[in-house]
C-alpha cells in the first residue's frame, strides 16, 4: 500500500523511550504518541522471549489500529534486561519478581504523569499487569489479558525444567509456551523465526533471570465475586484473549471463572495460534475497539474492515456490553485454510450449570464468552 503525503502525515507519532529508575533497577520504557488530557494510556507488557516490539508490533502497526492510536498514547514496559541491545546483568544482579515486577508500574505511571491505564499483557506480561490492577485498581481502567496463567507453576513442571537443564531447554520450553503441538508440527517457518529470535536476539543470560522469575510466580489468588461476599479480583472491565491452538487455553478458561462475570468477557479466537497479537491482528483490534467503546471511548470509532466483509461473511458477534449486535470479520490475509465455522462468531453465556444461551441478560452473573 503507498501513503501519499497526507497519509504519512497522519499516521507518524511522537516516539520516546525513557529508562524509569525503580528500586529493582532501569526499567525500559517506549512512549508512542502524546498522553490526551484524561484519557487513559495504553500500557503494554510483553511475555518471555520477546520485548515490546517483537510482541506488538504486528499489532499496533496494523492499519486498523491507526484510528485508536490517534486517540491514545501508548506507553511500552520492556522486563529489566529484555529490550534491544540490553546489557547483560552481573552476576550478582538480584532480578526482580512477577510480584516486584508490578510494583514498578506505578512508578513508570508517576515518571509520565499518567493517573490511569489500559492495561494489554501477553502471557507473563498479563500476569504482571492483573498483580498491578489487583494491588493498585484505581490506576487500571481495563485490561486486556493474552494468555493469562493466574496459577503458580505446577511442580511437574518446575521438575522438568530442572532435570533437563536451562542450556538446551529454554528455547525449546519458550516455544512450548508460545505455541501448541500441532502450531510447532506444521508451521515450521515461524517456529525457526521465533526459535533464531530468542537465541539470537535476546540477551541469553538475562532472558534466563526472566524465565526463571515467571516460572517461579505465585498463585494470584483471585475468586468469581458472591453477592454479599468480599473476595479478591479484578474490579476493572477485562477482555481474555486466547487463540483456539493455544497451549493457554485451559489456564485462560481457569482464570474466567475467577472474574467478575458481569466485567469480563472469554474471546476464543477460532483458526489462531498461540500469538494472537501477531496471527490474528485486525481480529484482536477489532474486539479492543468494541472493548474501549464499552468503557464509553471512541464512541463514533469507525469499523470499515467489518462493513467491507459484512456481506462477504454475514456474522455477527454481541456486544461487550450485552446490549447490542456488531459485524465481525475474519483476517483478510492469513496462512491457514479458513471455514464457515471459523468465520461465525457466536456468543454464549457461561456459568457453572448453565446452557448455551444467545443473550447476556445484565442482572444475571453470566460471564460472555464470544468465538470468532
Amino acid at each position: 500500500m503507498v501513503l501519499d503525503d497526507s497519509d504519512m502525515e497522519v499516521f507518524e507519532i511522537e516516539v520516546s523511550e525513557h529508562d524509569v529508575e525503580t528500586p529493582h533497577g532501569r526499567i525500559h520504557c517506549t512512549m508512542k504518541g502524546v498522553p490526551k488530557g484524561d484519557r487513559p494510556v495504553i500500557l503494554t507488557f510483553h511475555d518471555i522471549g520477546l520485548n515490546h516490539k517483537t510482541c506488538y508490533d504486528t499489532l499496533f502497526n496494523h492499519e486498523d489500529m491507526h484510528e485508536i492510536m490517534q486517540h491514545f498514547a501508548v506507553c511500552h514496559v520492556d522486563a529489566p534486561g529484555q529490550h534491544e541491545g540490553a546489557n547483560t546483568f552481573s552476576t550478582g544482579y538480584e532480578y526482580p519478581s512477577m510480584d516486584q515486577l508490578s510494583e514498578t508500574l506505578p512508578l513508570i505511571l508517576k515518571h509520565f504523569g499518567l493517573k490511569r491505564v489500559v492495561g494489554m499483557g501477553v502471557g507473563a506480561g498479563a500476569y504482571v499487569l492483573a498483580k498491578f490492577a489487583l494491588d493498585y485498581p484505581a490506576m487500571m481502567e481495563g485490561l486486556v489479558l493474552i494468555n493469562i496463567n493466574p496459577c503458580a507453576e505446577g511442580w511437574m513442571d518446575w521438575a522438568a525444567h530442572k532435570i533437563t537443564g536451562w542450556t538446551h531447554a529454554m528455547p525449546d520450553m519458550i516455544i512450548s509456551h508460545f505455541f501448541g503441538k500441532e502450531e510447532i508440527n506444521q508451521n515450521h517457518d515461524l517456529i525457526a523465526t521465533y526459535r533464531h529470535h530468542i537465541l539470537n536476539d535476546m540477551n541469553q543470560f538475562n532472558l534466563h533471570l526472566f524465565v526463571k522469575a515467571y516460572n517461579s510466580r505465585r498463585d494470584l489468588e483471585i475468586e468469581r465475586p458472591v453477592p454479599g461476599t468480599i473476595v479478591r479480583t479484578l474490579k476493572c472491565p477485562s477482555l481474555l484473549v486466547v487463540g483456539d491452538s493455544s497451549p493457554a487455553v485451559d489456564a485462560v478458561v481457569e482464570c474466567n471463572t475467577k472474574l467478575d462475570p458481569t466485567k469480563t468477557t472469554l474471546l476464543k479466537m477460532a483458526d489462531c495460534g498461540g500469538l494472537p497479537q501477531v496471527d490474528q491482528p485486525a481480529k484482536l483490534t477489532e474486539a479492543f475497539k468494541y472493548f474501549i467503546q464499552g468503557m464509553g471511548h471512541m464512541p463514533a470509532a469507525s469499523m470499515t474492515r467489518l462493513v467491507r466483509s459484512r456481506t462477504a461473511s454475514g456474522s455477527s458477534v454481541h456486544s461487550f456490553d450485552g446490549n447490542r449486535s456488531r459485524s465481525h470479520t475474519g483476517e483478510g490475509s492469513r496462512s491457514r485454510s479458513h471455514t464457515g465455522d471459523h468465520q461465525r462468531m457466536r456468543t454464549q453465556s457461561q456459568s457453572a450449570d448453565a446452557a448455551n444461551n444467545s443473550n447476556v441478560e445484565p442482572a444475571v452473573l453470566k460471564s460472555t464468552e464470544v468465538s470468532c
